[in-house]
């Protein structure tokens, strides 16, 4: 077998088994994702109700901003940027686009004259960060498979233990949020002050509204709104922190999914041309065996 013919049956042979690999992992990806989906759809409920009760609380107490982690500082000269990626890579371009995002947005915090503390979820992130020579804060890994409530709490707690000190005047959160299979959309969200959260908003519907008479249900709190509102606003920085990385959860299931089915369709597209190739080399060194032969008879 010619040498050339022989490094395209061998260059075959490993694109097949990419091929195998690739495979595999789209469907670990598949079953992955929808479990992620069952997580978010089980989530949004709770944490709509804790949403919506934190609000209700905060226009009953009247004195929101007497809770440290309410009160709002004078001045933004400190903004932490907490970056949720994965702790794996093959995911396309799942993880560099949430590193993009912080990084320009640290740039537009340093042209306003803030400086801007790094926090980072996964261990893409902290390796990105980290081979910048960029300063992590803190660094969470080992859980974006399958991220539990202890692991946002956890990053919760030091995000606002930094805020409450003073170490932090503004938290912003960088994740992707989860479309669809084919979509993910690289959300930024201020996390704290909760003036600027979604904790606040007036938009939401409430749904103890009644829809005859438009007037909100009458809520009596014990003890007293202000310790209910105490209690719930960790709750909602928590939850928000959860929901964030259960939406990068199953963003990266899909973007591995997709990424991997392409990489497959590639290298189907790429054993069809090497194949083509070796039969044609084959052919060659056929038909030149043929000619040597007919001239050899030719000779005698």
């Amino acid at each position: 077998m010619p040498a050339d013919l022989k490094a395209l049956k061998s260059r075959v042979g490993s694109v097949k088994n990419i091929q195998k690999i690739t495979r595999a992992m789209e469907m670990v990806a598949a079953a992955r994702l929808r479990r992620a989906e069952q997580r978010i759809s089980a989530l949004r409920p709770y944490a709509g109700a804790v949403r919506r009760m934190a609000r209700q609380a905060s226009e009953a107490a009247g004195n929101v901003p007497n809770l440290p982690v309410l009160t709002e500082h004078e001045s933004v000269d400190t903004v932490g940027i907490l970056l949720v990626t994965g702790d794996r890579g093959l995911a396309g371009a799942f993880n560099s686009q949430i590193i993009r995002a912080g990084l320009k947005a640290a740039e537009e915090h340093r042209a306003a004259g803030r400086k801007v503390v790094w926090y980072a979820a996964g261990r893409r992130g902290v390796s990105s960060l980290t081979f910048r020579k960029l300063p992590i804060e803190g660094s969470y890994v080992g859980f974006s498979d399958r991220p539990a409530y202890a692991n946002a709490r956890e990053i919760a707690e030091q995000l606002m233990a930094s805020y409450v000190d003073g170490q932090l005047d503004q938290v912003d959160v960088f994740y992707n949020g989860y479309v669809s299979a084919l979509t993910q959309v690289v959300r930024r969200e201020t996390l704290l002050p909760l003036q600027q959260a979604t904790i606040l908003e007036e938009a939401e519907v409430d749904e103890e509204v009644s829809e005859e008479t438009g007037h909100h249900a009458l809520v009596e709190y014990e003890p007293d709104a202000d310790q209910i509102l105490g209690r719930l606003v960790p709750d909602y920085v928590e939850i928000s922190v959860f929901r964030a990385l259960l939406e990068s959860t199953a963003s990266e299931h899909g973007a591995r999914m997709t990424a991997m089915r392409n990489a497959s369709e590639n290298a189907g597209d790429l054993i069809s041309n090497l194949t083509l190739d070796m039969n044609r080399a084959r052919q060659a060194a056929i038909t030149q065996e043929i000619l040597e032969v007919v001239a050899g008879a030719e000779a005698l």
